[in-house]
Order: C-alpha cells, then sequence, then structure tokens
C-alpha cells in the first residue's frame, strides 16, 4: 500500500539517529540548523498499482513536503497534517491526516466492467514507533473518514537501519491486515455485481491484506538538497489474493523525491 513507505522512512530515520548514538529526534535529510521550523519541499513521484489486485502500475508526479515545527507537528508526503502526541529519544506516538490515492474506475480494467467505482480520500492513522539500536518496530491503524467504503486496515514492520557516508539505507518486512469493509470494497463481489460484471460472487471478510517487505534509501547531495527513494514490495493475502478481481498478486508501490531544504 502506497502509505507505508512514508511511514518506513519515517521509522528508518529514528533507526538510524541511534546508531549514530544522537539523542535528538530528525529525518536523515535534515542538515543541522537552528530554528523551531525544518521546511523542505520539492518534486516527487508515486508508484501504484491502477487498483488493489491490479497488473498495471501508474505514475503520478507529485509535489512532495517534509515540514515540522519543533518535531511535533509535521506535514511530510502523504501525512498532509500529523502530531506526535508523545515522543521521546527512541519512540513516538501519534496522529495524522493521511491522503491514499487508492481508488478504482470501471475503466481501468475489462473485468472490472460492471463494478462500482471506488473514490480515494483521506484517512485517520494512528502510529506508533519504537527504537532499539538500528531496529525500529512500527504500526500504524488507518481509518477511512471520507465514507468512500475503505474501512480501517493496520500496518505493522520491523525494519533495521544504517547510515553509510551521506547515505541512510533501511530495510524489513511488514504485513497489512484490513478488515471486512475494506475486504469486500476493493476484493468482494455481491450477487448484483456478479450480474452486472459476470464475475463469480465472491463473500470476503477481514484479515492479512498482503505481507511485504521496505526498501529505502535517503541521501543528503550537499546542504540544501537531499533525495529520496522508497519501495514496497508486497504479495497479496488471503481475501485479497483470490479474489476473481485480483490479476495479479504482486503488490509494487514507491516513492521517489529530490527535496529543496529552507
Amino acid at each position: 500500500m502506497m502509505f507505508e513507505a512514508t511511514a518506513a522512512r519515517r521509522a528508518a530515520a529514528l533507526a538510524a539517529f541511534a546508531v549514530c548514538g544522537t539523542t535528538s529526534v530528525a529525518y536523515a535529510d535534515e542538515p543541522e540548523t537552528p530554528g523551531d521550523w525544518k521546511v523542505s519541499i520539492g518534486p516527487g513521484l508515486y508508484v501504484f498499482p491502477k487498483f488493489p489486485g491490479s497488473s498495471q502500475l501508474q505514475v503520478l508526479p507529485f509535489p512532495m513536503q517534509d515540514i515540522s515545527w519543533k518535531d511535533r507537528v509535521f506535514s511530510q508526503g502523504p501525512d498532509v497534517l500529523g502530531v506526535n502526541a508523545l515522543q521521546g529519544d527512541n519512540y513516538h506516538l501519534g496522529m495524522s491526516v493521511s491522503f491514499d490515492f487508492q481508488s478504482r474506475s470501471s475503466s481501468d480494467s475489462p473485468r472490472l466492467s460492471g463494478l462500482p467505482n471506488v473514490h480515494y480520500g483521506p484517512k485517520l492513522r494512528l502510529f506508533g514507533d519504537y527504537t532499539v539500536w538500528a531496529f525500529t518496530g512500527a504500526a500504524a491503524v488507518y481509518q477511512d473518514i471520507a465514507g468512500t467504503g475503505q474501512g480501517l486496515t493496520a500496518t505493522g514492520d520491523l525494519l533495521v537501519s544504517a547510515p553509510v557516508g551521506k547515505w541512510l539505507f533501511s530495510i524489513g518486512p511488514g504485513l497489512t491486515w484490513a478488515n471486512g469493509e475494506y475486504t469486500r470494497t476493493f476484493f468482494g463481489i455481491t450477487p448484483q455485481e456478479s450480474a452486472a460484471s459476470g464475475l463469480p460472487r465472491y463473500d470476503t471478510g477481514s484479515g492479512l491484506r498482503d505481507v511485504h517487505f521496505n526498501v529505502s534509501a535517503t541521501g543528503t547531495l550537499n546542504r540544501h538538497w537531499s533525495v529520496n527513494i522508497a519501495a514496497v514490495v508486497g504479495r497479496l493475502e488471503h481475501n485479497a489474493a483470490g479474489s476473481p478481481i485480483t490479476e495479479r498478486r504482486l503488490d509494487l508501490n514507491g516513492t521517489a523525491s529530490l527535496l529543496y531544504r529552507f
């Protein structure tokens, strides 16, 4: 799922700074400058399936931002606005409004003909992460707040991170759980939808959506410029894997950005 790349990068940055022995919480691409505000913006790209279970990818150019105030309030990538309600040298607990581009249109694939469209929209994200040396555990819950039928999903990731020169590398496994509303919206087929589409009826429920692997790299080019690349390679499971809507189980999401630090 696309939003996981940003969540993994935030958690990976904490692990890298723990390895370095620093006590301040910051992102790996931030030069050390005084002040409460930290602002980086620049061009970016999102890469994600045309719809969950699609065999085709789409590329969406999108402005990227990495903005924080006292490391308490932040806006980063899909996280339009967030707050670290509790934080320490090696942990965060907080919430954010996160924009998710997951959607589906009947024009995306011939097999979707007769099925309802699913619109994208904002989600409420509750998150937490904890770092011990180079290892970070991160968990997040995403709740649809726009009435798009995308329900609730939860992610868990374990990351190991290491700084190499001006680069931060991070890798690690994770999984995504989805509730019944989410799986019915994206993978279920009701009797009425079956009659309209020609696909067989498919009943779904809550369960494991995917297992995935995170890979990210952040490089500081100079005092102002940094580059960020992240990918989440997943495999659909359970209801998502068996749905007649699913064209392939490989679930690939990624981001890339070039940021200028003011």
